[in-house]
């Protein structure tokens, strides 16, 4: 089964890759950071107003599971910040934690500050109750918490010692250890100096400080900076028990993969779109077959380099036209109005590159809405 684009570059058929299906125990955990299905139908005003497709979203988690993965709820990959309100947001990890407890399915679900809105009078003891208000409300459904990186907090500390008050205060006051997130400016501008500097080794230092005084509160910290060398340098430096979650969209398969003295899991928004792929690789890597592992992986990282480009925060848009692309949907429109954020150019390689790696299930819907997408953006497909 086969399909033909006209794309720029030259003519591109589209050919089916494997089916998706979970392939065994994995020896890595791996959570997939899940995308938000918009209500294209919904009589809103998009920039200011959300409206989710239920059934939709829930779906895709259900799709997420079925594979093996674990779902990072209410994310950035959720476009939290970034059209997605907390309001909405404790709707979505309430439904999703529902579903995951009544099928025995691993979920977190990020906890943050984004209903208190920085400012020259927000201050450090602000915070504190905010995170407190989520992070209460994230456990009540039953959910791990993943604790976001907070940009009242970048706006509010003044230094390193800020930092270890709020996250040593948060932390003792929770039920379950937690999944400290360290987002980084290329993610989200306004985190630019989080843990007190702009040096991000001066930072780790403050971070793996604060995980050290609160260990036993603390299940791992899942990195972004997208730099395999500060990963794995944080990661030597973690307390015993403590586990290094790669968020890491350029460097995953090496780092997943680990060294001699170690290896990082898996807290992804890439795995959201190759989720089948990604599977496949962590079944493979769990059988011991290193080289299967790799070759499955390789061709998935052009792929998210390309999705995860700078600016890298308008990733989400990637993400959601695959999904769109393989079925997962049924139209390419996002809250907040963000398919808008990538170019024609940009979406059409998407196409490209996603076929490379062998992610269509099916080539002919694929073909058709990448058509409909890029035509009405001008392009002759």
């Amino acid at each position: 089964m086969s399909a033909t684009l006209n794309l720029p570059g030259g003519a591109v058929t589209l050919r089916a890759g494997p089916a998706p299906e979970a392939t065994g125990d994995w020896t890595r955990t791996a959570y997939a950071a899940a995308h938000v299905v918009a209500d294209p139908l919904a009589d809103i005003d998009p920039w200011l107003d959300v409206a989710v497709d239920w059934d939709r979203t829930l779906a895709f988690r259900a799709h997420l599971w079925s594979l093996g993965f674990g779902v990072a709820e209410a994310m950035d990959t959720a476009q939290r910040g970034m059209g997605l309100d907390w309001p909405t947001s404790l709707e979505l990890i309430r439904r999703s934690t529902e579903m995951a407890r009544a099928g025995g399915h691993l979920i977190a679900s990020g906890a943050g500050t984004d209903h208190l809105t920085p400012g020259p009078d927000v201050t450090v003891d602000d915070v504190i109750r905010a995170y407190e208000e989520q992070c209460e409300a994230v456990e009540a459904t039953g959910s791990r918490v993943i604790l976001m990186a907070s940009r009242a907090l970048a706006r509010a500390a003044t230094g390193p010692e800020d930092y270890a008050r709020v996250y040593g205060r948060v932390l003792s006051g929770l039920q379950q250890p937690a999944i400290l997130h360290w987002l980084g400016e290329m993610f989200d501008p306004a985190l630019e100096g989080y843990w007190g500097s702009g040096d991000h080794m001066a930072a780790m230092d403050t971070a793996v400080s604060v995980i050290s005084e609160n260990a036993a509160k603390v299940d791992g910290i899942k990195i972004s900076l997208l730099s395999a060398e500060k990963e794995i340098d944080m990661r030597r430096r973690l307390p015993d028990g403590v586990l290094m979650y790669t968020g890491d969209d350029f460097n995953y398969p090496d780092l997943i993969a680990g060294d001699a003295e170690g290896h990082s899991h898996a807290l992804l928004g890439i795995f959201d779109p190759i989720a089948g792929a990604a599977s496949r690789a962590l079944s493979q890597l769990a059988a011991g077959d290193t080289d299967a592992y790799h070759e499955t992986f390789a061709p998935t990282v052009p792929l998210s380099r390309h999705i995860f480009k700078a600016p890298t925060r308008f990733y989400k848009t990637g993400v959601v036209f695959l999904a769109y692309l393989n079925g997962h949907q049924d139209h390419f429109t996002m809250i907040g109005g963000q398919e808008s954020t990538r170019s024609t150019l940009h979406l059409a390689e998407i196409v490209r590159l996603a076929n490379a790696a062998g992610l269509f299930t099916d080539p002919d819907r694929a073909a058709a809405r990448a058509r409909i997408v890029l035509s009405a953006r001008g392009m002759d497909a």
